[in-house]
């Protein structure tokens, strides 16, 4: 007869393809059972938390449902952090923990059910006869509400035999349907617009509006822009601005505050999207189409609750109908001039190399097939600035939405096993790197052969240093870090390292591109940076800070 744990796994089996983990006590069984299922593959990491954040990039380089597992107690305790991470991101998964007997709780269980509630997670748990319908119920919740759920396990039950039982087909919620009044009152605002400007972010991507808002864009000549997260979502590139925000570049920010009507897709409007409240002028009219209960910024004059794709496409459909003809904004701009970047000058002023002209060196030798992973701190501004993606889908910035760092190298594995075909790009720094070299061996043996790790290595936490030692005048020592030597780190995990202390250094990179993926290594590129250059965005930090 089978067992708890083998009827969760077929139960998820049936809606997952990858499951990321670490092996104990309460999640033995359930590993044990996915590794018998066909059309499942067990990945390995090295860390709990690593489980989750593998999971995590995993659904945001593919789309699907992520799953993550650990043991109970220390293992599911060591996930908290990129757990709180993904429900901000709003990351559908399921993290299948052991968890206390039914008999009651040992010396070493905790309440893991109100740990999962303080950071924002709800938890089912399997009963002995209810294994496969909880299971269901989870997969339900996670996916209708795009977040992750916890699926727990008591000890006793993993290896209880139970009775067979059928898999229900999920009930999931449709797309949420616009006031057609509304709708009809944006058409008329982008219709008469003459300087209108589309803002998308990861949301619209994950409702696939891009096709529809390029066609908005190109009906009403509106210049267009993203996100962060939501970089290549509109396929007019010679109209857009690129990234919006403190990662924009200073004159297409300028460009988007003369914006008369401003409609913003599936994006939550925070402080680095919005340059602190200073990226619209006060002229603009804001419109914000999101599916969340209300507006997400007190910027927005005009809240509409809708799926980014059905609203994009009413729109179109709105504009066709009423004969509407482009504003010629857009072509009487110069989008591409105003996109730039202020470029390095490759040595900085303390003999270390400029971060600019590194990013720039790197951008030009990287394949264009390529899937950019990034862990949280001061180089985000040179990623984001300097390396263009294809789609949202190929850019993602695990730990941002909770300000985390050190959840770099797990993100490669789960990229790797959504884009296997593809090169996977993690961008670090070494505070960040450091935090996280319990799964560097994770990604060099998932991501061997199209794995690159880039480290902004400034021997410091550049961050705090730029503020809190520079501007404020705090003590610098605790923010400093003796010079780590990650390519000998990579090496010995069976990467292939290079210490990057000149821009011809980085000439390895286009070499190793150039190489049959087969016949190469993980490469570990240890950039030696100057933390003298600040960052746009970190600029921007300061000034709100002081």
């Amino acid at each position: 007869m089978p067992t708890v744990s083998a009827q969760i796994a077929l139960a998820l089996a049936d809606h997952v393809e990858q499951v990321f983990g670490v092996m104990g006590n309460g999640n033995a069984y359930l590993m044990d059972a996915f590794e018998h299922l066909p059309g499942v593959t067990v990945t390995p990491v090295r860390h709990e938390a690593g489980a989750i954040v593998a999971a995590d990039a995993f659904h945001r380089a593919s789309g699907s449902l992520a799953v993550a597992t650990a043991t109970y107690g220390a293992g599911f305790t060591n996930m908290l952090t990129p757990l709180a991470e993904s429900v901000q991101a709003r990351i559908p998964m399921i993290v299948v923990v052991g968890d206390q007997p039914t008999t009651g709780a040992r010396p070493w269980d905790v309440d893991q059910g109100m740990l999962a509630t303080a950071v924002g997670a709800r938890t089912f748990t399997v009963g002995a006869d209810t294994a496969t319908e909880t299971a269901i119920d989870a997969i339900e919740y996670a996916l209708s509400q795009r977040t992750p759920v916890v699926l727990t396990i008591p000890y006793d039950l993993a290896t209880a035999e139970v009775g067979s039982s059928t898999t229900r087909e999920l009930t999931l919620p449709g797309p949420v349907i616009p006031d057609s009044a509304a709708v009809e009152a944006l058409v008329e605002a982008v219709a008469s617009a003459k300087r209108p400007y589309l803002l998308g972010g990861r949301g619209a991507w994950v409702a696939g509006a891009g096709t529809a808002l390029g066609e908005v864009a190109d009906l009403t000549g509106a210049i267009t822009g993203s996100t962060a997260l939501g970089r290549g979502l509109f396929p007019r590139g010679e109209f857009d601005l690129g990234v919006t925000g403190g990662f924009g570049a200073e004159a297409a920010m300028a460009l988007v505050a003369q914006a008369d009507v401003a409609v913003v897709f599936g994006a939550a409007l925070n402080q680095f999207t919005t340059k602190f409240g200073e990226l619209f002028g006060e002229q603009t009219v804001v419109i914000q189409v999101d599916v969340s209960d209300v507006q997400t910024n007190p910027r927005v004059d005009r809240f509409i609750r809708g799926d980014a794709s059905v609203v994009a496409a009413a729109v179109v459909v709105g504009l066709r109908t009423r004969g509407a003809t482009p504003s010629g904004w857009r072509e009487s701009m110069p989008i591409a001039k105003l996109r730039q970047y202020e470029t390095g000058t490759g040595i900085a002023p303390d003999g270390r190399l400029d971060p600019r002209s590194v990013a720039e060196r790197i951008a030009e030798l990287l394949p264009d097939d390529r899937v950019v992973v990034t862990d949280g701190g001061h180089f985000l501004g040179w990623v984001n600035m300097f390396w263009p993606v294809a789609a949202p889908d190929r850019m993602m910035t695990i730990g941002t939405a909770y300000q985390s760092i050190g959840l770099g190298f797990s993100s490669v594995a789960g990229a790797a096993r959504a884009q296997p075909e593809s090169t996977i790009v993690l961008a670090t720094g070494d505070g960040g790197g450091l935090m996280a070299l319990a799964d560097l061996e994770t990604a060099v043996r998932v991501a061997a052969g199209h794995g690159i790790a880039v480290v902004w290595n400034d021997a410091a936490y550049g961050a705090e240093v730029t503020l809190y030692g520079r501007v404020k005048g705090l003590a610098l020592a605790p923010m400093l870090i003796p010079e780590v030597d990650f390519a000998a780190l990579g090496e010995a995990v069976g990467a292939e390292g290079v210490v990057v202390r000149t821009l011809a250094d980085l000439d390895r990179l286009g070499a190793w591109a150039a190489e049959p993926a087969d016949s190469r290594r993980f490469l570990v590129l240890d950039c030696r940076i100057s933390g003298g250059i600040v960052a746009p965005y970190q600029q921007e930090i300061i000034r709100v800070n002081s």
